[in-house]
């Protein structure tokens, strides 16, 4: 083995990722007691090397980052259809808008800092504009990258996302549901951008949701007192909540609105006119994001107590995801407080 080779080794973390699938470990392997297989980031190669086997117009692009977003496994599967292109993010969206526009069905993935913020004008007038079936994979969104610092905290990409006309923005709450977007997102028209969370995301779905539709949210819980709306990895901590709130009298509805872009405006006036109060959630600044889309929804129909919750309008601090999380109550105590909060009880 070459000194070259016995480097590369040295730095392949895939047991990290997935264990050793050759012992049968594969379905043991935990991170902070969460299964490997229940992860987003951890599944992202593997659907998409699946779903090539059936679809030649899957191609994967990444820029320097096959081991963290786990393309590396579509990699070992589909080499032709494999596309590094090192730390160039915005020449990778653009060279997906062309290879969309030759027939592909390209993913494109890499940090959400990196994809919505720094690739916004790409995402705007390559993909978007042109109406082309590019799949922008943002992963690590929010504070999940933690102590990396402000460059690649990512709590402003869904302001930025939602206002592009015709693009698709959807958030996964686990790996179930990851799946069953990239399985719908196949045959969608136009430009999709796909937030993950931090990739140590529990489990909210046994199985990819079988009647999952873009646009159309999910309600995982009843409750008549408020209705928790949360997406993408908040919507674990705000079921946790929810049962918190019951031990305390509340009932609380849970919504997971996955789609941010088209949003789904009926089941908002649904938690307006059945419950007492709305409470938003999102791993993402407070301005512009999930809650401001619920607030533009909630000024033209029936008025109830509302309040959003997340990241306030400042840069994030630098620390330790956990301790971020609970740092600014997105844990399920944080949650359950600001909902009390919300009813006069707090």
């Amino acid at each position: 083995m070459s000194e070259r080779t016995a480097d590369a080794a040295s730095q392949d973390q895939s047991d990290l990722f997935t264990g050793d699938g050759a012992a049968g470990a594969r379905s043991k392997a935990t991170v902070k007691g969460t299964p490997a297989r229940q992860m987003p980031a951890f599944v992202l190669g593997e659907e998409l090397g699946d779903l090539a086997e059936r679809d030649e117009r899957i191609v994967v692009l990444t820029a320097d980052l096959a081991s963290a977003n786990r393309t590396v496994e579509f990699k070992a599967r589909h080499p032709e259809r494999f596309f590094d292109f090192g730390i160039a993010e915005k020449n990778m969206v653009t060279a997906a808008a062309g290879m969309a526009a030759c027939g592909h069905v390209p993913f494109a993935a890499t940090f959400a800092s990196f994809l919505g913020i720094l690739c916004a004008e790409q995402i705007r007038t390559d993909c978007a504009y042109p109406n082309l079936p590019v799949r922008l994979v943002a992963h690590h969104s929010g504070i999940s990258m933690g102590f990396y610092g402000t460059s690649h905290h990512a709590v402003e990409d869904l302001a930025m996302m939602r206002t592009i006309a015709g693009l698709t923005v959807v958030c996964a709450t686990d790996a179930s549901m990851l799946r069953a977007i990239l399985r719908a997102s196949l045959d969608r028209p136009g430009a999709m951008y796909i937030r993950l969370g931090r990739g140590r995301d529990p489990e909210v779905y046994k199985a990819p949701p079988a009647d999952f539709a873009f646009g159309r949210a999910i309600r995982l819980r009843e409750g008549k007192d408020l209705t928790i709306i949360a997406t993408g990895a908040e919507v674990y901590p705000a079921l946790g909540a929810a049962e918190k709130l019951a031990g305390q009298g509340i009932s609380a509805r849970v919504v997971d609105m996955h789609t941010i872009s088209p949003l789904d405006r009926e089941e908002i006036r649904a938690a307006a006119a059945e419950t007492g109060a709305i409470l938003t959630v999102e791993e993402h600044n407070v301005t512009g994001g999930l809650g401001s889309a619920v607030a533009e929804v909630l000024v033209e129909c029936e008025r109830v107590p509302f309040r959003r919750h997340g990241i306030p309008d400042e840069f994030a601090l630098i620390g330790p995801p956990a301790a971020l999380y609970a740092h600014y109550r997105l844990d399920s105590d944080g949650i359950a407080g600001e909902a009390l909060a919300l009813l006069g009880r707090g």
